[in-house]
């Protein structure tokens, strides 16, 4: 497809994405027009969110650059609270597990199935605390200067179905689709009543992976996610049956662990660079399996390590277990500043430092 090649990169970008709800909101009547160019420039290039989001919305943003903010002791430890958050998660964890995942589906021929699953749930892991990790320097970096940004994720890797999923991961550009594209296909599609849905989430999915770049890759892992979106849509009311059979200890769990596995598959065909890469990777996976490839034995328990200790962390938080035991905020001040300082620890010893740039700068 060479005309998408050109039209993709002018036309979709996260300052085109935010400058658009500027333009349909004030259209439908939800902003007032702003007609200070200044505060409007600003809106579109406000310098914490280049230039991977979050995508905010006028009603949010505009309005703090009216207001004054001076130095505020709270806001900036906060923020430099999340943006240490977010450094850990980029350097850490996501740059570590690259290096495995690289490794692996750079030569995915010469490779094994167990390597290869191990490669994709650990990409799963590297994209998320890759972009989450942006997500939180963002964030951070504006609550510093005492703007507050939306949340742009929330522990989707505890979703219980697709579509939860997609409500915790990029929230501002999930909702975005959802308010700009989703929304009013079905308005337009109305007659079509339930079929509207169906039409709507196919044609958001596959826009969101042609967003992603013109590559057959992309739009397969959108329509796979829009498949299974529709299967969610149409088996709503059995799924909710089996839920009050099926003891709950048993069923939530399940269900997690089958999102998270119906989301890695479509990771594959995300990383992969082409679509027959993707499907020998699918087919090793299935049926060719062998000894685990280990180029460091030492950095592949590390980075499993890592992983482990994530989810326990938002598993504590999600689940409010141990009364919200939290390090950061712990009301203890020894036991937050000993954080701080294992935190910095872990940053400066286990940290990849090689000019790695965030994945979702090439979108």
């Amino acid at each position: 497809m060479p005309l998408l090649k050109i039209i993709l990169p002018i036309g979709l970008s996260f300052h085109t994405f935010q400058s658009l709800s500027y333009v349909i909101e004030v259209y439908r009547g939800h902003q007032k027009a702003e007609r200070h160019f200044g505060i409007y420039s600003l809106y579109v290039m406000f310098y914490p969110q280049l230039v991977a989001g979050p995508i905010e919305r006028p009603q949010n943003l505009l309005h703090q650059f009216y207001e004054k903010h001076d130095f505020n002791y709270d806001d900036a430890v906060t923020g430099i609270k999340k943006m240490v958050c977010g450094l850990f998660k980029k350097v850490v964890i996501a740059d570590r597990l690259s290096l495995y995942v690289s490794a692996v589906y750079s030569n995915h021929d010469k490779h094994n199935g167990t390597s290869l699953l191990v490669a994709t749930v650990f990409f799963a892991f590297q994209i998320y605390c890759d972009f989450s990790g942006y997500s939180d320097i963002a964030i951070g970096a504006a609550r510093v200067m005492g703007f507050k940004l939306m949340t742009n994720f929330n522990a989707p890797f505890f979703s219980k179905n697709i579509t939860e999923f997609w409500r915790r991961w990029h929230i501002s550009l999930s909702t975005w689709f959802y308010d700009y594209l989703f929304n009013p296909i079905i308005f337009a599609k109305r007659s079509w009543g339930q079929y509207s849905v169906v039409f709507a989430i196919i044609v958001t999915f596959t826009v969101s992976g042609l967003w992603h770049g013109a590559n057959w890759t992309y739009i397969i892992w959108g329509v796979l996610n829009a498949v299974g979106l529709v299967y969610e849509f149409f088996t709503k009311k059995i799924r909710k049956k089996l839920s009050k059979l099926i003891p709950r200890a048993i069923y939530q769990p399940a269900s997690i662990l089958l999102t998270f596995c119906y989301a890695c598959f479509t990771w594959i065909f995300f990383r992969a660079p082409t679509l027959k890469d993707a499907a020998a990777i699918l087919y090793k996976i299935i049926w060719v399996h062998g000894p685990l490839f280990i180029s460091d034995k030492r950095d592949l328990i590390l980075s499993s390590s890592l992983i482990v200790m994530l989810v326990i962390i938002e598993a504590i938080n999600e689940y409010k277990l141990f009364n919200g035991f939290t390090l950061f905020y712990n009301q203890n001040i020894f036991i937050r500043r000993l954080s701080y300082v294992l935190t910095i620890l872990l940053i400066l010893m286990f940290g990849v430092f090689d000019n790695s740039q965030f994945i979702y700068f090439q979108f």
